[in-house]
This record gives structure tokens, sequence and C-alpha cells, in this order.
């Protein structure tokens, strides 16, 4: 059965934009609600799309500090960076009403999040959100404001005892988890390459929680050149069994498209298919854990045409409860489209040819696997705190 399904959208959530130079590019985004207008999902009639309004000072207060929120205003009229606030780096440069922009991210998540919460739909999205990298005080990889971890703190405000935040990116939810460390109404869960090679430096699992929340933070960490099936083997090992454990009330979940093989940043090895099914994992995991409850953000991304668009089509197909066929062509249309304004070469099916399966961590643990040492490791810092044996 379809799902009803609000997808938070106005056309300028495409002007958060550092500059042609910068891999964080909006016409990834644009590129998604392309390809999704053209299979139709705009037009099922349990999907619409929600109006936003930009996220106000006081409840972006309620994550970041006054003076950080006063620093990307000025820099935003000025153009001049700010040190101090990670403003003007060249992760995060200066761009023209860039509090504007960085807002309307913002306010589409809190809009997804009040979509789920007072019972509009089922399941709601920010394809533009995900912007899990930015702390209390200070901008921080390509993230200026905070939406994800916004839209949890809404929900919280709202009364939620219990939020779980599930991040599939490929670099650590660092902003998140900094921001719940010591709150055990927020379970922030991230699985990320790691911190070995890869931004932000941090995501180990020893990283579990403050003091009062231990065990509610859990990190992930995943060898380069991770594929499909491995990556997907460490997911069923932590996500699932925590989850059902945890109980929310609502699953928010981070879906970063760099993961991907293609993607230029990052070391993992996973395909379309992969990532389709890490979808299809999360909507059964929101049915089964959260009454159906899920808020769904995009994320990372540097395959602007190859990856992002067709990755992120098929989550907000999976979203509305009725999947594409990965085999499918893309529609003529959408390619032509892709020629005019990026001059690239697009793909030509919604799959990458791959034949996703795992085997269950719980059929045998193999000591030499980097994989299966990761999910140990993980399992051990955080299982005990939840009454939950670590062990095979």
């Amino acid at each position: 059965m379809a799902c009803s399904l609000h997808v938070a959208w106005d056309d300028g959530l495409t002007s958060y934009n550092f500059g042609p130079q910068h891999p964080l590019a909006p016409v990834r985004v644009e590129l998604t609600m392309a390809l999704s207008r053209e299979f139709g999902l705009f037009d099922r009639p349990n999907v619409a799309l929600s109006a936003i309004e930009p996220a106000s000072d006081e409840m972006l207060g309620t994550i970041h500090r006054a003076d950080y929120i006063e620093a990307v205003k000025r820099a935003g009229k000025t153009l001049e960076p700010d040190d101090s606030y990670c403003l003007g780096t060249p992760d995060n440069p200066v761009f023209p009403d860039m509090h504007d922009a960085s807002a309307l991210v913002a306010g589409a998540s809190v809009r997804a999040a009040s979509s789920v919460w007072n019972g509009e739909s089922e399941h709601a999205a920010n394809i533009a959100g995900g912007l899990h990298h930015a702390m209390p005080g200070n901008a921080w990889g390509f993230c200026v404001y905070n939406d994800a971890a916004l839209a949890v703190a809404w929900l919280l405000e709202q009364g939620a005892k219990r939020v779980a935040y599930v991040d599939v990116d490929v670099h650590h939810g660092d902003g998140v988890q900094t921001m719940f460390y010591d709150d055990p109404r927020v379970l922030t869960i991230s699985l990320h390459e790691s911190p070995a090679t890869l931004f932000p430096g941090t995501g180990r699992p020893g990283e579990t929680g403050g003091p009062g929340a231990e065990g509610y933070a859990v990190n992930v960490a995943l060898p380069a050149g991770t594929n499909d099936s491995r990556w997907l083997r460490a997911f069923d090992a932590v996500v699932p069994p925590l989850l059902h454990e945890f109980q929310p009330e609502v699953l928010v979940t981070q879906h970063g498209a760099d993961a991907h093989a293609l993607d230029p940043l990052a070391n993992l090895m996973l395909s379309v298919d992969g990532q389709r099914r890490i979808y299809s994992e999360l909507h059964r995991l929101a049915k089964e854990t959260a009454g159906g409850r899920w808020v769904v953000l995009g994320g990372g991304g540097y395959e602007l045409v190859q990856v992002v668009p067709r990755a992120w089509t098929h989550l907000l197909a999976e979203a509305s409860g009725a999947a594409l066929d990965s085999s499918v062509e893309t529609p003529k249309a959408w390619r032509e489209f892709v020629r005019e304004r990026t001059g690239e070469v697009p793909p030509l099916y919604m799959t990458d040819g791959r034949t996703v399966e795992f085997t269950p961590f719980e059929a045998g643990f193999d000591p030499e696997d980097a994989v299966d040492q990761a999910i140990q490791a993980t399992r051990r810092a955080v299982f005990p705190s939840h009454g939950m044996d670590p062990s095979l």
C-alpha cells in the first residue's frame, strides 16, 4: 500500500550555493526533482509538495548560538570571511544572503518533521536538507545551519520522548551527534567511512554518549573499499536491533549519496542498487519501530549527475510506498534536460546492474575481516548500555 508522503519544497532551496567551483552544487537537487517529476512521483495521489518558511532566529537558536547566527547574517551581507566561525574557508565560502538560504533549508526540515508529528503524513522529506556537520557555534563541512539537528530538536520541543536519527552519509554525522551527545531521548546512529581515512576525523566506536546518555551515540566506522554487501551486513548487525530496543516515536534519517563508488570525495564502494536497498530497509524499520513516522533528509553526494539524482529519486519513490523498478530507463526528457543543464552524458538506467545480497553477521564472525571488526567494536561499545548482548 502506498504511504502518504509530504515533500517540503520551494525553488529557493537551490539558493544554498557556495559557488561554481564548490563540490556541493545545488544542481544535484535540481536534477533530482526533475527526475522525480518525470517519473510522476509528485502526481501520485498520496504525495504532496508542502510549502515551507525559513526557520526563524528563535527556532535556529534552539541549536545554534545567537552570535553565530548574527555572524552568518553579517557574512552574507559583507561577503567577508570570519575565521572565528569557519565562514569564508574553502569548505564554507561566504555567499550573498547565506543566512536566508540556510534558514530556508532548516525550515524545510522542520516542516517535514511537523508534517509527520502532526499527522499530516506518515512520511515527509526535505531532499535539500541533511546538513549534518554544522556545529552550535560554527559552520563545518559545507554546512551552515544543521537542519537535521533542528528537526530533532523541534520534535523534542513538541513533546517527543524518543527520537532516533540514522545517518548513512559516507561522512560521520558529527554535528548531530555533538548536539545530542548528552541526551538519552535521542539515539544517533552513524554508518560512515573510518575517520582514519575521511573527514571529519570523528565517529569512532568509543564515542558512545555523555554521562547519563551512554550508548545513545552509535558509530559504525567502515574501512575504505566497503561494498554493498559488506555495508548492509554492518547495517543489519547494528541498526535494526537498536531501533527495536529503543522504539522511537519518530525516525529521522539522513541519506547522503556519497558512499557510492563514483563519489569523488570518499572511498566506499556502494552502488545505486545498494543505496536503494538501504532506503527499503529504513522504510521497513520506520514502520516496525516508529509507527511509520519517518522524516527523510538528503545529505552529501558529489557525483552530481550519475549518482545523486537516481539515488534520491529512488528514495522519494520508496518513501511514497511504491518503489521504482531499478531496471527502468531514465526518461528521455530528463536525459535531454541533463545535457542542456550540465553538458554531461546522463545515465541511461536507474540501476548500476548490481544484485545486492548480504550474509547476516549472526551467521558467523570473521575476526580477520575489517568490516566484521568494525561491527563487533560498535556492538561491544553500545549494546550493553541497552541491555543487549553484543556477542553472536
